[in-house]
């Protein structure tokens, strides 16, 4: 093959390699382009906090030059192509004068693919441009709405809303006294305060630029499961724990007692018959053997020690497991935090989610433990809670106004409860409730008071006033 045809074939590739290199250039651009802008308009970004209000245009300047730095670059590359083109094409000519057609067919890509580098550039251009007003509205409008909204935070005059001022001002002065503030991001602009007291508390009205979906739906209520008597205690052994000697004296009784138990629910499932029973989510806060309390019990159940509340908690929950509900048993008050939904901090705030339990069984320790860390929540749910009360609470020391008016306050009263959410270990308070202990063995006189229906938990274990316990 000569030289002439060697040549020819090797102009005849040149422009397909000139359009690999323009499908690289357009691809090449196109990638950029996604990776840079894809992400330019974010209002939100994961991670920050529900109390921050922002609208970012993200590196919005720094696109705009590259775009232009691009576009540049393209104008270069088509100078220098042009005068490569240019160069190339003068020599060949003179060295294939003697062939005119293949001079025409090697010139007519080289001048198409010049301009198509041209529109490239062009475009590339164009979209810097439109780029730029894009940016630049973007950032007018997110300074306008930043503005608007920043009017409205002020402390509403709203007469359903009485305290909300006074809220706020108390959260500009000690908004930093507990750290459960912050953990619902308070940050100290009155745009946080507002948001807390109207979505976390319910002191203020709802911010009306707020997205108010999420903070409105409520969780869904579990679907009715229906209680079913049991009479396998060895689960309840394991949700009593272990580690103290009170629990390991609670747990020989309840083992002790099995068969007692078995043969109370067949009983009583036999009198009730096929009555539905709603299953109940119940807490167990034991909150005399908590360390917090000073747990004086444990330390001396050994050693001859008072043994009647042990025997009473015991017993209140074995009845609360053979007639079928769920229970959760903490005898700390870590574990009480945990599983009432208490916020990091120092008990200021409510909890982070409703309560998941129908009913809450303490003691007036427990009781003391719910109000300093529950905040708000405690009023909210009291209805909730029972009482353990070995001697009762007369009306008149429980209700904290005629108390203190009267000089009845005493450590164990001015609770504002219903008189009835107290429950006696012995039945000598009229207005509470009764919860005693059972008896293994019946005497004459007890089974006198079961038959005419006047005896306690002795009818939970015998049947009796079973509605109390559905």
């Amino acid at each position: 093959m000569d030289s002439r045809c060697q040549k020819g074939y090797h102009l005849r590739l040149s422009p397909r390699l000139y359009w690999l290199f323009v499908l690289g250039i357009g691809f090449f651009t196109l990638c950029f382009l996604m990776t840079s802008l894809g992400g330019q308009f974010s209002a939100r970004r994961l991670g920050d906090s529900p109390f921050t209000i922002r609208t970012e245009v993200m590196g919005g300047p720094e696109s705009r030059g590259i775009l232009r730095k691009m576009s540049d670059l393209l104008e270069l590359m088509v100078k220098r192509m042009d005068t490569l083109a240019r160069l190339e094409n003068s020599s060949e000519l003179h060295r294939a004068a003697g062939d005119a057609h293949f001079a025409a067919d090697r010139l007519s890509p080289g001048a198409g693919l010049m301009e198509r580098i041209q529109a490239i550039a062009q475009n590339v251009s164009d979209i810097a441009v439109k780029v730029d007003q894009i940016l630049r509205h973007s950032l007018l409008l997110h300074s306008k709405v930043s503005e608007g909204r920043r009017d409205q935070c002020e402390a509403p005059s709203d007469p359903k809303f009485p305290d909300c001022s006074g809220k706020v001002e108390w959260m500009r002065a000690r908004w930093t006294s507990d750290p459960c503030y912050a953990f619902f991001g308070v940050d100290g602009t009155e745009c946080s305060f507002l948001i807390y007291l109207s979505e976390v508390e319910w002191f203020c009205p709802p911010l009306p630029w707020r997205n108010q979906t999420a903070a409105q739906t409520a969780p869904k209520p579990l679907p009715k499961v229906q209680a079913v008597f049991r009479s396998n205690l060895s689960h309840l052994l394991e949700l009593m724990g272990s580690g103290k000697e009170s629990l390991i004296f609670m747990k020989k009784r309840t083992k002790r007692l099995t068969a007692q138990w078995a043969l109370a629910a067949q009983r009583l499932a036999q009198k009730l018959g096929d009555i539905w029973r709603d299953q109940k989510q119940i807490l167990v806060h034991i909150g005399f053997l908590t360390e917090e309390s000073g747990d004086v019990f444990s330390p001396r159940v050994l050693k001859g020690g008072p043994l009647g509340e042990m025997v009473q908690w015991a017993d209140i929950l074995a009845a609360l497991y053979v007639l079928g509900h769920g229970l959760r048993v903490t005898v700390s008050l870590k574990e009480l935090q945990s599983n009432l939904g208490v916020p990091p901090g120092r008990g200021s705030c409510p909890l982070t989610t409703p309560l998941p339990f129908d009913l809450i069984y303490t003691d007036y320790h427990g009781l003391q433990q719910m109000k300093q860390h529950m905040g708000l929540s405690f009023k909210k749910y009291r209805c909730r809670i029972r009482v353990i009360d070995t001697f009762g609470t007369e009306p008149a020391y429980n209700h904290e106004e005629y108390a203190t008016l009267h000089g009845y306050r005493t450590n164990w009263g001015y609770w504002n409860l219903n008189p009835k959410q107290f429950m006696t270990m012995f039945p000598h308070t009229p207005d509470n409730s009764f919860m005693g202990f059972v008896s293994e063995e019946l005497n004459e006189t007890e089974k006198q008071l079961i038959k005419g229906g006047k005896a306690s938990n002795m009818a939970v274990v015998y049947g009796k006033e079973a509605s109390i316990w559905k």
